[in-house]
């Protein structure tokens, strides 16, 4: 946390209901703090009043997700980017489908798709400029009585 007066920027974010919100406790303001269970979480915003704000988490008890109501203040909270990543690829497919559709071709499925991080590329390690061999370090024997 950071010590003394909170930015103001926390208490001026826009925040409207179906939201996709962080609870994250910020510890320098006590009131309006939720459950620690609930730090980390993400939820989605079911209700905006004065200074806070109704997020519905999901919480595992006993084998069940329960869908749970939490009131908490605006300081605990933060819009989430967990929907960033899949947002970019939504709109890079639609920008490759548009492409094709004027060229009037079809895009290939594979490019829709996320692919996993492949291998690296393989390459030759050279030695000196010189020509000279690596020099091969090895550690000294032990050979000293204490």
């Amino acid at each position: 946390r950071t010590p003394g007066t909170i930015p103001l920027g926390t208490y001026t974010k826009q925040v409207k209901v179906g939201d996709i919100v962080d609870v994250v406790v910020n510890g320098a303001c006590q009131k309006g703090m939720p459950f620690r269970f609930y730090h980390g979480r993400t939820g989605v915003v079911f209700n905006v009043s004065r200074r806070g704000v109704g997020v519905e988490v999901n919480k595992l008890v006993r084998g069940r997700i329960l869908r749970k109501a939490i009131n908490v203040r605006v300081e605990h909270i933060r819009l989430s980017k967990s929907k960033k990543g899949f947002l970019d690829r939504v709109e890079k497919n639609e920008a490759l489908k548009r492409a094709a559709k004027a060229k009037g071709e079809k895009v290939d499925k594979a490019l829709l798709k996320r692919m996993p991080t492949q291998p690296r590329a393989g390459y030759v390690v050279k030695a000196n400029d010189s020509g000279a061999l690596p020099v091969v370090i090895t550690p000294k024997p032990f050979d000293e009585m204490l």
